[in-house]
């Protein structure tokens, strides 16, 4: 929590911990027109002293000392965090979180989603040099704003989200040097190549297992290089960035237990982005579909070398290409980029060692599509099983019960595998003391790494879910069948996932979804997919070079100057991202030696997770108490020092399969495996995204709709990612199931035909009137509740003997005294129980006092009878 405050000659932004206990101030001088002056002093502060400071403050820059009202420090906002400083023509802007919203758990470490930003000059007026263009800038008007939202959208406190959670974890378990401890570098230990965002919705939501809470977390990694608009920015740059590239993140634990030493978590990466070479398309012709071009000959793979060095160093061998683009064309479009990739690929591959080679997989996924006799998924379904094999999962824990009670199917550290029938012996990945790692990656692309690839992506990360929870213990063998509980929330996730991505890259969320490929989309989408197609088009051609200007200058990739053009003069952006077209390279790569100096030698794992001297130099250690706040998670997650209210927190507002997806009728198996029929799942046909008055006109709409299109209309409508991007804002009619409107005249007799009978309700046959016997009681237990409210607080004070004969005296049931509507009285607290919770309280507060005799044995029994 930061706050704001101001002063004509400074800004101070004090800042403070979730408890409030440690503060910091920083210092942002207001008399420079055109620097950025800041001052950090160091010093942490307690709440009183940062009181005291800050009392001085406002006294010492008041006009008149004696008058409260003059002009002192004044508080100008409060906010959560700072995004960072921007620089226009007339000088800097501070871009401060002023609202946040909760979205993710990590381990305990809450990841939230910037809802609102506040962008405030910094110079003061008496100082400010005017400039007539200031106000032109792109970034000024609201597109610009909500381009800027959409670049930083996630934010946290006390986690790395810029690496993997098996990098961070590796890390946490590599080997110190007591000698070396220094303060820990929190600038070094990130990347600078990836802006993290979440995606709209619950990025974590919890699958509840027979009680068992199992959270499952999606995160989407953007990079920040060669970043832009679906038609701006196609292909790579010189330095082997490729536009649109996402990695993409999905982390399994137990809710149980949060903590990451003894807590069980698992992990899977992929990663999407354009083909790397060097192609575009020109949108100067106002075509929905422009013409793929290759702007520059690369007949030795020069870019694609760069951009395949970057993902060994971080992901490490296999590396695995899926390619979805067209094999066949009436007229060459997609086939250009397959013919180029695939020469490419041939070229690297003869320099690397073939255990190492790169995997290509070209696979036609809209022609298959169009197939009346093949199923789409269940071919995607084969290729994910292979690739999840091949590369492996993380997991951060060895010593599961399910292993022991499975040992033929464990492949153990230092033998050989295991036969082909158990499920280990074939799994890819390394096996480690402390578990098992992924090693290699899969990169899927098509043209615009949006609808196939949304898709592939999830089919890939539902086999890798099935194994991930097989490795948990959560389920017998490694696989998920559709129509379960389990694999609609985990479908709705990727949804969502791609729903994000598709809107910053392409102007419109998803329109071909697992369902379209299933071939169960409702009848309302096709309808309106081309409205969607439209309002793509018309964003494309419109707003998306004022959307690329705002990116390229919150990207540092364009600085503003006097002695340059301005930004919306440029006539393209292509000098800015390509660097080698300023200035001739001082040294120019081997095309055969491809690869960075000591990448190969620790193939298959990623360098960037050895323990190496050169990784070693970008964090150091630092060495805290356990008990201290900054690295106590209990304090950090359950905040015993606010007041909260128990349907606020997270764990509550996160979709639950259990509340979402469940069948709520009584006799079905609870299980989130179970395979459902549509009408079966808790989850409400029409969607939880719309109103009652949207859903009334939704099924207005699904009366009236025009009859559902033909396979072949479907499959024709997804040849191309460039016209198949198109999405229905209104999500309830893509999940739904029309509903037919009947007259009003029968309103009364459809509904006691849609009653359901007594017993599929409540499990019992219920006949016309109850019986005699049964009103009896009845009477008698309301006959004793009216009497039991007459007593009043003057008679309870009477003699027993006194109280009225029809009325029944209730001995209450509690170790309370005294518990009624008048009183409470607390229970006596022995001197033991007293003992007891002293010793709690001084725990938490990292005072632990000896354990008694009793206590020692008593523990020993628990663990005897629990482990041994």
């Amino acid at each position: 929590m930061e706050c704001w405050l101001g002063c004509p000659l400074r800004y101070f932004l004090v800042g403070c911990n979730n408890a409030q206990t440690k503060h910091r101030v920083l210092k942002i001088d207001r008399t420079e027109p055109r620097d950025l002056v800041i001052i950090d002093d160091k010093h942490v502060y307690s709440q009183q002293e940062v009181r005291e400071l800050l009392g001085r403050l406002d006294l010492g820059n008041r006009t008149k000392i004696s008058q409260k009202g003059s002009a002192g420090l004044s508080r100008a906002v409060t906010a959560f965090g700072i995004v960072g400083f921007v620089r226009f023509l007339e000088g800097y802007y501070i871009i401060l979180i002023t609202k946040r919203r909760k979205m993710a758990d990590i381990g305990g470490h809450s990841i939230y989603k910037i809802e609102d930003t506040n962008m405030i000059y910094i110079p003061n007026d008496s100082v400010r040099i005017t400039h007539p263009d200031e106000a032109s800038t792109p970034i000024i008007d609201a597109e610009g704003q909500r381009c800027v939202k959409a670049l930083y959208n996630g934010m946290i406190y006390s986690y790395d989200l810029s690496h993997s959670l098996q990098y961070n974890l590796t890390l946490l378990r590599a080997p110190c040097d007591p000698g070396e401890v220094e303060e820990l570098h929190t600038s070094t230990s990130k990347q600078d190549s990836f802006d993290i965002f979440e995606d709209e919705g619950l990025p974590t939501q919890e699958l509840l297992i027979y009680g068992r809470p199992v959270y499952v977390t999606l995160i989407a990694r953007r990079s920040s290089r060669f970043a832009g608009t679906r038609f701006l920015k196609r292909g790579a740059n010189c330095e082997g960035d490729v536009a649109n590239e996402v990695e993409t993140e999905q982390i399994i634990h137990d809710a149980s237990v949060m903590s990451f030493m003894a807590g069980s978590y698992s992990s899977y990466v992929q990663v999407r982005g354009s083909v790397p070479l060097y192609w575009s398309q020109d949108i100067s012709t106002m075509m929905p579909k422009p013409p793929i071009r290759l702007d520059q000959a690369d007949p030795y793979a020069h870019v694609a070398a760069l951009h395949f060095d970057q993902m060994l160093q971080r992901f490490g061998s296999p590396i695995i290409i899926l390619n979805l683009v067209k094999k066949r064309e009436k007229r060459k479009h997609e086939k250009i980029l397959s013919e180029e990739l695939y020469p490419a690929i041939t070229n690297l591959n003869q320099f690397l060692p073939p255990e190492h080679c790169i995997d290509y997989i070209a696979w036609d996924m809209a022609r298959y599509t169009k197939s009346k006799l093949c199923n789409v998924l269940d071919r995607l379904g084969m290729i994910a099983e292979n690739v999840v094999k091949r590369t492996g999962f993380f997991v951060n824990r060895s010593d599961f019960y399910c292993h022991t009670l499975r040992p033929d199917e464990r492949k153990l550290i230092g033998q050989a595998p295991l036969p082909s029938l158990c499920r280990w012996g074939d799994l890819g990945g390394l096996v480690t003391a402390h578990g098992r790692i992924q090693s290699g990656v899969l990169r899927t692309n098509c043209v615009d790494c949006l609808d196939r690839t949304n898709t592939a992506q999830f089919m890939v990360g539902k086999c890798a879910l099935a194994y991930q929870l097989y490795a948990l213990g959560m389920i017998d063998k490694p696989k998920l069948q559709f129509d379960t509980d389990c694999v609609r929330l985990f479908e709705e996730l990727y949804e969502d996932h791609g729903d994000t991505l598709s809107l910053q890259y392409g102007g419109s969320q998803l329109v071909h979804r697992v369902k379209t490929y299933r071939k169960i989309a409702p009848w309302t989408q096709h309808s309106k997919d081309i409205m969607q197609t439209l309002s793509r088009y018309y964003s494309n051609a419109f707003s998306d070079a004022d959307r690329q200007d705002a990116i390229n200058l919150f990207l540092q990739v364009y600085q503003p100057s006097e002695t340059k053009p301005h930004l919306w003069e440029l006539p393209t952006d292509f000098y800015l991202h390509q660097s080698n077209t300023m200035a001739l390279p001082q040294e120019r790569r081997s095309y055969t030696y491809w690869w960075s100096e000591g990448v190969l030698s620790y193939l298959p794992v990623p360098y960037d997770e050895v323990p190496c001297e050169k990784n070693r130099k970008k964090v150091s250690v630092k060495r805290v108490n356990r008990y201290d706040e900054s690295t106590d998670m209990y304090t950090e997650f359950f905040r015993p020092y606010e007041l909260t209210a128990f349907d606020d927190t997270f764990c509550i507002a996160m979709t639950n399969s259990a509340r979402e997806f469940m069948p709520k009728s009584v006799g079905l198996d609870p299980s989130p495996f179970t395979v459902r029929k549509p009408e079966e799942t808790g989850k409400s046909v029409l969607g939880n995204k719309s109103n009652k008055e949207e859903t009334v006109l939704q099924r207005k709409t699904a009366a009236s709709a025009p009859p559902p299109p033909s396979e072949e209309q479907i499959s024709s409508s997804s040849e191309d990612d460039s016209e198949e991007d198109r999405e229905d804002d209104a999500t309830v009619s893509q999940r739904s199931t029309p509903v037919k409107i009947t007259e009003s005249g029968d309103n009364v007799r459809n509904q006691e035909e849609q009653q359901a009978p007594p017993r599929e309700t409540y499990g019992l046959n219920l006949s016309a009137l109850p019986v005699e016997q049964d009103l009896l009681i009845y009477h008698r237990f309301a006959h004793l509740g009216q009497n039991q409210h007459k007593v009043e607080r003057r008679d309870q004070l009477m003699d027993p003997g006194k109280i009225l004969e029809n009325v029944i005296n209730l001995v209450p049931v509690s170790s309370f005294s005294g518990d009624s509507i008048y009183e409470v009285v607390p229970p006596h607290v022995d001197v033991e129980s007293q003992y007891i919770f002293d010793c709690h309280i001084d725990a938490g507060q990292g005072l632990m006092k000896a354990m008694r005799r009793e206590d020692l044995l008593m523990y020993r029994e628990y663990v005897k009878n629990r482990y041994m």
